[in-house]
């Protein structure tokens, strides 16, 4: 009984916490409770109306002329007193749902812009965008449809129960004796939809996932023949998600006439009381029809409210797993610290670092100092630890232990802002939006730039000379993720966004790697631009672009085995010169 009691405890706070994102627009809520409130007043106006005709009509010719005209008029002031109340419900209802659906929306893009890389990590692409757009859509039934069903119904049973206590409390009392029975069936049926919910959001992501993968991956899907492969896959997921949909489906066809069976029943012996001869004699023949006619009118209310049930668990076990999304804990601010511009000196010391706690160390007690303009490069076999060591400086990840120090103060004093704008960022896996070539190098706080500076970072990052050949030049789109351009176009407009941001710590991950050697050519030359009078840390994989770098740091499972100018290295013989003769006897094979 306790787990029970539970599940509905938590659904209660769940229900609550979403309605607090009524609060902006109260006055709505209750404009549209005072709709309801007009409506269910004027379902049990109609049931006296009843009373009032039958009870008329017995008085045969000795009804008045102003008897006559009141009845209809009241009829008609019935029918617009719900039309009216029915509107304001419904319309200020749904007004506060798509508002509620608009913030979560909101809130949901501004948690994923501030979670921590490590979290983005553990999940999939596809079920975060289920969570947007399937999760939220639940959400959106529970606080629109449902919603107003629930209160618009709800408050006309409230309504007609009032009335039938007014008519014969007795009689009433009998009629609700049915409903800890009711209570039973709907708490029983709202465990199984919540259930059911949750195993239908799982699978959903899934049927996401799979698709987002193959969107991305045709060329790949096509070239390797695995276009049966991914079908069966997500024809899988999707069965998955339909048996759920089956199952919650008919928990709700089964509820839903149990429900209305023992109201009936319920019905059936409030009439049995009601035509007993002591029954009858104590009420008027409209009275009595009055009665039965506004009992019989609560079958709709109960009938509608237990099927929105079903909307209302489906958008409980999507906010829940919404707000546990809120709730993740987002990059930590930890300094207050500003500067207008670091000078670019980078020291780590004694530095660690492990992606899991029980995981083996990927950074293991490093230390070393990059002094302002230097080009700074660190080679070392795949998984040695490069990308990870750079990836620290701008807090994409958090130490395990030791400092990082920009210009002597360590980097968690600095503001998270301020420090990311310092750092300039170049990898081999270009970014570009889906718009123009000026709106993705004028991209966040270089919006404001002027076309002209824009124009002279494109020059510089050799970029004008393929852009002005292009149709619409500048304003020219680039497609999603850049896909209308080639690798050496799109890296270049990333050098060129970099250039644009002028900052004194440059981050080179890879940059040329995956080009050929006519691109590598001109990257290379824009690169070197770009370099000039900043501290640069160079990530490659071809040694023979970093042979002028002024420092070059050996890596190997996390730590600097060796450090040197090119000559210096080579001439020690050891890892650096074997990873150099490698490379140099795979070019003369080739």
């Amino acid at each position: 009984m306790a787990a029970p009691i539970g599940k509905i405890l938590a659904g209660f706070v769940i229900y609550k916490r979403l309605l607090t994102y009524l609060r902006p627009l109260l006055w709505a809520f209750l404009l549209s409770i005072f709709g309801f409130i007009l409506f269910g007043a004027a379902t049990a106006w109609f049931s006296d109306l009843v009373r009032q005709l039958i009870d008329s009509i017995q008085l045969g010719n000795s009804i008045s002329s102003a008897e006559r005209l009141r009845i209809p008029l009241t009829l008609m002031a019935i029918v617009l007193v719900r039309a009216a109340g029915g509107f304001l419900g419904t319309y200020f209802m749904s007004m506060l749902a798509f508002q509620i659906v608009h913030r979560i929306r909101c809130q949901i893009m501004e948690c994923f812009l501030r979670l921590p890389l490590a979290f983005h990590d553990r999940q999939t692409s596809g079920h975060l965008l289920s969570t947007v757009t399937f999760n939220v859509s639940q959400v959106s039934a529970a606080v629109s449809d449902a919603l107003t069903v629930m209160l618009r119904e709800g408050i006309t049973v409230i309504a007609i129960v009032l009335y039938l206590l007014y008519l014969n409390w007795k009689l009433t009392l009998i009629f609700i004796s049915v409903t800890p029975l009711i209570s039973a069936v709907v708490i029983f049926a709202s465990m199984r939809f919540r259930k059911y919910s949750h195993r239908i959001q799982n699978s959903m992501g899934d049927v996401t996932q799979i698709l987002n993968e193959t969107l991305k991956g045709l060329k790949v899907i096509r070239t390797f023949g695995a276009e049966q492969q991914l079908a069966k896959h997500f024809a899988a997921a999707s069965a998955r998600n339909t048996q759920q949909n089956i199952k919650l489906a008919i928990t709700a066809a089964i509820s839903a006439p149990i429900v209305q069976s023992l109201v009936a029943a319920s019905l059936s012996l409030l009439i049995w009381f009601a035509m007993a001869p002591q029954a009858l004699a104590a009420i008027t023949p409209g009275q009595f029809v009055a009665f039965i006619i506004a009992a019989g009118n609560l079958l709709k209310p109960v009938r509608q409210t237990s099927k929105v049930n079903v909307d209302i668990q489906k958008g409980l076990a999507a906010a829940s797993s919404i707000f546990d999304l809120l709730d993740t804990p987002v990059e930590v601010e930890k300094g207050s610290y500003t500067c207008p511009r670091v000078t670019g000196k980078v020291e780590f010391r004694d530095i660690e670092f492990t992606y899991h706690a029980a995981a083996e160390m990927v950074i293991n007690k490093l230390s070393f100092v990059c002094e302002p303009g230097t080009n700074v490069a660190i080679v070392g076999k795949s998984g040695s630890g490069k990308t990870t060591l750079v990836n620290l400086i701008p807090r994409f990840y958090e130490l395990t232990s030791g400092h990082i120090l920009l210009d002597d103060v360590p980097h968690t004093d600095y503001t998270l802002r301020n420090l990311r704008q310092q750092i300039a960022l170049v990898s081999q896996q270009v970014v570009l939006f889906n718009g123009t070539i000026y709106e993705n190098i004028a991209y966040g706080e270089l919006a404001n730039a002027s076309e002209t500076e824009i124009i002279q970072a494109l020059t510089t990052a050799n970029a004008m000379e393929f852009i002005e050949e292009l149709p619409l030049g500048l304003h020219t789109l680039v497609g999603d993720d850049g896909l209308l351009l080639s690798g050496g176009q799109r890296q270049r407009l990333a050098i060129a966004r970099a250039l644009l941001k002028d900052a004194p710590i440059l981050i080179l991950d890879e940059a040329t790697s995956a080009l050929d050697t006519a691109s590598e050519r001109y990257i290379q030359t824009a690169l070197d631009r770009l370099m000039v009078g900043r501290t640069t840390l160079v990530i490659a994989h071809r040694l023979s672009t970093i042979e002028k770098a002024d420092v070059i740091l050996v890596m190997d499972k996390g730590k600097i085995v060796e450090v040197g100018a090119h000559q210096q290295l080579l001439a020690k013989a050891g890892v650096y010169a074997r990873l150099y003769q490698m490379q140099f006897a795979e070019v003369e094979t080739v």
